[in-house]
């Protein structure tokens, strides 16, 4: 029984620290309820590695990263959706990334163009996007080298990184979530973003059950 409310009780200030980390525009049905196609960019990396690197090896480290939360986003919305959990469909990244070249739109300049811009582009109806601070490469894998005291207090930080939703034609930010990486949040990407999507299942806009309830509750 106690072993029981232990695990409750550790879910309960999971789901909680997530919560208090997710922003949703309270204009969301109205801005988003046309949207059908979604496109995921790749995100905007910014490192810090405590190794000596050269400019130019870091900025193709960044854009390494960058590509990878790209890829294991749609890894991970795949896969739900195979079990109908969205409402929206997301636009292959290879699609994504080849209509960004037609248009001579690099990792180096993605960040100069406005949602509007890209959504119109790309001719979806909303684009994911964000941003992604490390000082390790996490495509790599995480350092393995941990006692368990760091594992449960969580004081390896190896960044931060943050996953928006933006409604195309407006350009106004419809979701936010934002998440520290530390040991504990999984030993490489596609892990990392498993695991922060799942703790944030239940807040993501585009969720069935999510607006099947927010519906019935109004």
């Amino acid at each position: 029984m106690k072993k029981t409310l232990s695990i409750i009780a550790f879910l309960t200030v999971v789901l909680g620290t997530a919560q208090k980390n997710i922003y949703e525009n309270r204009r969301f049905d109205d801005l988003s309820k046309d949207h059908k196609i979604l496109a995921i960019i790749p995100f905007i990396a910014n490192l810090d590695l405590k190794r000596n690197v050269n400019q130019n090896e870091l900025k193709n480290l960044a854009k390494k990263e960058g590509y990878a939360v790209q890829n294991a986003l749609e890894t991970y919305f795949s896969k739900r959706k195979k079990r109908k959990k969205f409402n929206v469909e997301f636009q292959n990244i290879e699609d994504t990334n080849a209509i960004l070249n037609q248009n001579d739109i690099t990792y180096e300049n993605l960040d100069i163009y406005t949602i509007k811009e890209l959504s119109k582009i790309l001719n979806v109806d909303g684009i994911i996007s964000g941003n992604l601070s490390l000082n390790i490469l996490l495509s790599k894998g995480v350092p393995t080298d941990f006692s368990l005291l760091d594992y449960f207090s969580g004081d390896a930080n190896y960044g931060r990184i943050g996953v928006k939703v933006s409604d195309g034609d407006s350009g106004k930010l419809l979701w936010k979530y934002e998440k520290a990486i530390t040991k504990k949040t999984g030993k490489n990407t596609t892990e990392l973003i498993d695991k922060m999507m799942k703790l944030a299942a239940r807040k993501f806009p585009y969720d069935k059950e999510k607006r099947q309830r927010k519906n019935r509750n109004n």
